[in-house]
């Protein structure tokens, strides 16, 4: 089995659900998927950073470092910073708080001493529905000096976000969109 089918058992197994949900969006849905289930779990973890940095690594202008919104992104910008270490390639990972850091230095974003200055990055989340979290972290990143070139995700819910943050000029890819992982 290759890596993108085991994802999908993975996903299917441990992250989706039915029922009545409300989303982060407020939107009401009929079914949940819960990143984090396989994010979080070695074997997921591992295939989520896979093949993430390989839909990274497809980029023409290269990325510096990946980051996104604590806490779905934790994961992911972790594993794929460590799987392209193992490539030899190593790309560095930030977290975007919620909230700027209520003492210390008051950052919004850890892991930014590790970032070639101005770079550009790719952002990542577990599932994006309309895209508005991803607006919200792209403008903290762009707000410290940073290029926005990518945002990936492990699953698009197919419910707006690619076309927000096109419209923004942010190109979205996914390892799936929801047809791809339900149909």
């Amino acid at each position: 089995m290759d890596n993108l089918q085991r994802l999908k058992e993975l996903l299917l197994t441990k992250s989706y659900r039915e029922g009545t949900f409300t989303l982060t969006s407020g939107k009401t849905s009929d079914f949940y998927i819960d990143g984090k289930q396989t994010t979080l779990d070695a074997e997921g973890g591992y295939l989520c950073g896979r093949l993430l940095y390989d839909l990274i690594a497809q980029e023409k202008n290269p990325i510096g470092a990946v980051g996104g919104m604590t806490l779905g992104a934790d994961p992911l910008v972790t594993a794929v910073s460590i799987v392209s270490f193992l490539d030899k390639k190593p790309i560095p990972a930030f977290i975007v708080r919620k909230e700027a850091k209520g003492h210390g230095t008051g950052n919004f974003i850890e892991g930014i001493k590790n970032l070639p200055k101005g770079c550009r990055v790719a952002l990542m989340e577990d599932v994006v529905t309309t895209g508005g979290t991803l607006l919200q972290v792209i403008e903290r990143v762009e707000n410290e000096g940073f290029k926005v070139g990518l945002v990936v995700t492990v699953v698009d819910r197919q419910e707006g976000g690619a076309e927000t943050l096109a419209n923004a000029g942010y190109p979205l890819k996914a390892i799936f969109t929801r047809e791809q992982l339900i149909g």
